[in-house]
């Protein structure tokens, strides 16, 4: 079973957790796949009670409904590529792991939602050992923060070089590629990201965007670099063009609720 399909509208599958605010998760996820002109697939994870102030509660489904979902979807419609967000316990990272093993799931993106952005860790550690030994060698791309590269690679994260050291430790892991991601750094750093893929290690700018409504970031990013592999891009290319989305996103952020807004996933909607 290889996970491919004889559609031709390109597929992409997230499998990550439900955020009922709207800005992140398999609803970001959805967005940009939707933006890509990809049909988006799912398998939740868990339940999030969310909105823009923070998460009141987190219900994680059984890690068996989770493969159920993933094995309805590439079973009959297939998929180009997929991306994992929160996978939340041992249990369910281990069950997607050997999923994409039995399936033959190509193109994955591993966003290894560990820590978030200002450095709280998300996940006990068994399920980052689990992440790291299970999930992680199987990545076409993995993307950590400062703070997941930081636990990934064994490195405190400070500087330029110390991101490409921890970019080349992540990828002897097992992935095949890996975007250390610069948003938690600072000064010149800050929206740096550094690109590692056993042969080049790149340093990739953007423009940077003045926003503080830059919820779903991070998801948004992974769920289009997914897109766009699965639109047949090579991995540096679906990179930096999921990097662009993301940098015009962010100028049309969304100003809802009273704390950190989404980015604005249909921006050619918004633009007035």
């Amino acid at each position: 079973m290889t996970g491919q399909t004889q559609s031709s509208v390109p597929i992409a599958l997230t499998i990550a957790g439900s955020d009922s605010g709207g800005g992140a998760g398999i609803q970001a996820d959805l967005k940009t796949f939707a933006f890509h002109c990809v049909h988006g697939t799912s398998a939740v994870t868990c339940v999030t009670s969310q909105n823009t102030q923070g998460v009141m509660r987190v219900d994680a489904l059984p890690s068996t409904a989770v493969v159920a979902q993933i094995e309805a979807v590439v079973r009959d419609i297939g998929v180009q590529a997929t991306k994992t967000g929160m996978l939340l316990n041992q249990e369910i990272i281990k069950a997607v792991a050997q999923e994409v093993k039995t399936l033959g799931l190509d193109n994955l993106v591993v966003d290894p939602v560990m820590v978030s952005r200002t450095g709280a860790q998300l996940i006990d550690d068994e399920a980052v050992e689990s992440l790291r030994n299970f999930l992680i060698p199987y990545a076409a791309i993995v993307t950590p923060n400062r703070y997941e590269a930081q636990i990934l690679s064994g490195l405190e994260i400070n500087t330029l070089e110390d991101m490409q050291v921890a970019a080349q430790r992540i990828h002897q892991l097992g992935a095949t590629a890996v975007l250390v991601k610069g948003g938690g750094m600072t000064g010149n750093l800050h929206g740096v990201d550094v690109w590692f893929d056993g042969k080049e290690l790149s340093a990739l700018k953007t423009e940077q965007v003045e926003t503080s409504n830059t919820h779903g970031t991070g998801c948004t990013l992974s769920s289009a670099i997914a897109a766009n592999l699965a639109l047949g891009k090579d991995p540096l290319s679906a990179v930096r063009l999921a990097k662009d989305y993301v940098t015009t996103a962010l100028k049309y952020a969304l100003d809802i609720g009273q704390g950190t807004g989404p980015l604005g996933h249909f921006f050619p909607l918004l633009r007035s």
